[in-house]
């Protein structure tokens, strides 16, 4: 960066006025407002979205032209061969964008502690000199010329200032790409893989469409994608037992208790089958006792085709397995076979205890069995539903090929830089792909907490992020859970080294909770009032006059805005070397 932004052959004006968000600037001819050509660069003098740097008496300003006009008395004078031949004064509106130190140009005030004089004098801003403020935007003064870059695009009113911007800036308060249909957000995010392949760094995207497919071949650069129903799947114990009571929608009056009591009851199970040896002996860490599985002692668990039988038979052994394994039990993960649940609830429709002999369970209550038809249907039609099978691996093993946690795994650990997990095959149906990705959410949640993350950083990427966010599941009796997943990755992951860029056409749709947590903003095309209010209220450095841009933003182009961004940049966005499968059918 230049340490000289006032370079007298740059002059072009007068401060003639100074109000608190902008100031006047008055042109002494409009010959100073023509472009030239300065050392190879050229420059173009009065023209609307163009930079200036005003040389204030302590510090000097960075402020972008807003307005033009001629004093009334000029305009009547105005011609073609007038304007050629003959002087004018014009007078412009200028923003002041941020203040900087007069003989350390690099040093920036975000806030605006003070403002022009009157009579400052006011210069073009030259491309190197503003080129130097985007690639040191947000990173600190130990750091800067280190941090990796990312070359987003150009100024839309000037092609030869390149827009680079430091990769810490971008995704260090995570990031969101907001527009409508045909705006540009997937150039945007190919653009975005791009920078972070080449600066060796780690993403993982959630593909719902399998637009992004072009980025599955780079050699040694791309990781295998997992493609689900198709050659991967999410083996449904890696569900937990919250995302399994979303899928399955149980009411809860009957069918939560049962449903919860027929997966502690399949869990114990599990248990039995892996801690059991040949003598029926049960292995824990403190202490060791006798459980048989026959039908002839009293003390016993009966164990019929891969399930519990309870009615009338003691509680005191089934309470010793789950007293001494409760942490396993009442983990999260969803460690059982699924394919006997429907079954397992059928055994669960008894009465707690028989009222003859309180150490035994009741008998069968036909009750509870006619309230847990419903539930017991969409089990055995989630189970046998081809496509869900696909999906989840219900007749699979957790270690088989193609697991999707395994291979998120073997992607953090190895070199590689991008990962795609497409749901291009999978169903809407259950609500499947909200409760997937919300489940892959947790996943990296978790190991962010764990501090996977803390010497590799990963930018997980979330495309049609509206699809995903701010989701309720309904049941048939109007009570509903929350997939808040990414909503707390956006609130607390940001210390751990996982960052989320969401991609939406629907800002409106996020939650204000996860808006707001959002540090930068890259916003396309915005028509719907909705869309734009949620973006103005999420982004404080915005101001109105700004956003007033949105509706009529060209394809490609974009606001780039955001808590690392003093100033709100428009720029267009460069095609990145690998495109999106995006374009529209013709018809």
């Amino acid at each position: 960066m230049s340490n000289n932004p006032f370079n007298h052959s740059h002059f072009i004006g007068y401060i003639n006025q100074v109000l608190p968000h902008y100031v006047k600037v008055h042109f002494p001819s409009s010959v100073l407002m023509k472009s030239f050509t300065f050392y190879g660069e050229e420059l173009k003098g009065g023209l609307v979205g163009n930079y200036v740097v005003i040389e204030g008496e302590n510090y000097g300003f960075l402020g972008k032209i807003l307005e033009l006009s001629l004093p009334e008395k000029e305009r009547l004078e105005l011609s073609e061969k007038s304007f050629s031949t003959k002087d004018f004064h014009p007078t412009g509106k200028i923003e002041i964008l941020l203040s900087f130190e007069l003989f350390h140009p690099t040093r920036i005030d975000k806030g605006l502690n003070s403002l022009p004089m009157i009579g400052s004098k006011v210069f073009i801003c030259s491309s190197e000199f503003i080129k130097g403020y985007f690639k040191n935007f947000g990173v600190k003064d130990d750091y800067v010329g280190t941090p990796p870059t990312i070359n987003l695009g150009h100024l839309t009113y000037d092609k030869s200032t390149v827009v680079e911007l430091s990769q810490q800036a971008l995704f260090g308060r995570h990031c969101a790409i907001v527009g409508t249909t045909g705006g540009g957000k997937s150039y945007t995010v190919s653009r975005l893989l791009q920078g972070i392949i080449e600066n060796k760094n780690k993403a993982i995207i959630i593909d719902p469409t399998g637009e992004y497919s072009n980025f599955d071949n780079i050699a040694d650069k791309t990781c295998k994608p997992l493609i689900l129903s198709r050659d991967s799947f999410f083996h449904y114990s890696n569900l937990t037992v919250t995302d399994l009571f979303v899928l399955l929608r149980p009411s809860g009056q009957v069918q939560a208790p049962k449903l919860m009591e027929a997966i502690k009851s399949l869990k114990v199970l599990r248990i039995l089958e892996n801690n059991i040896d040949g003598d029926f002996i049960i292995k824990s860490n403190d202490n060791t006792f006798s459980i048989k599985i026959t039908e002839e002692i009293r003390e016993d668990i009966i164990v019929r085709d891969g399930t519990i039988f309870k009615a009338g038979k003691l509680i005191r052994p089934f309470n010793r397995v789950y007293s001494t394994f409760i942490s396993q039990i009442e983990g999260l993960n969803s460690n059982f076979n699924i394919e006997k649940l429907s079954h397992q609830i059928a055994k669960e429709c008894i009465n707690d205890v028989d009222f003859n002999d309180h150490h035994k369970w009741g008998t069968q209550n036909n009750n509870h069995a006619t309230n847990c038809i419903s539930l017991i249907l969409r089990i055995n039609n989630l189970v046998n539903n081809t496509e869900f099978n696909k999906v989840f691996g219900f007749d699979k093993q957790k270690n088989d090929d193609g697991e999707l946690i395994d291979g998120i795994n073997k992607f953090i650990e190895s070199d590689l830089s991008l990962l795609r997990i497409s749901f291009e095959s999978v169903s809407f149906d259950f609500q499947a792909r909200e409760i997937l990705a919300n489940a892959v959410g947790k996943f990296l949640l978790d190991l962010a907490r764990k501090e996977k993350f803390k010497t590799k950083p990963l930018v997980l990427f979330i495309d049609e992020a509206h699809q995903y966010l701010n989701k309720k599941v309904k049941d048939e009796y109007f009570e509903s859970t929350d997939l808040s997943a990414f909503d707390s990755i956006a609130k607390e992951c940001r210390k751990y080294g996982l960052f989320l860029c969401l991609a939406t056409q629907m800002p409106r749709d996020i939650p204000n909770g996860t808006l707001s947590q959002i540090g930068t903003f890259i916003a396309h095309r915005l028509i719907n009032y909705q869309d734009k209010e949620a973006i103005a209220n999420a982004c404080s450095s915005a101001n109105r006059d700004t956003l007033a841009f949105l509706p009529v933003l060209g394809s490609g182009e974009a606001i780039l805005m955001g808590v690392d961004f003093p100033m709100p940049v428009m720029l267009k966005i460069e095609s990145p070397q690998i495109t999106p499968n995006s374009e529209t059918p013709l018809f």
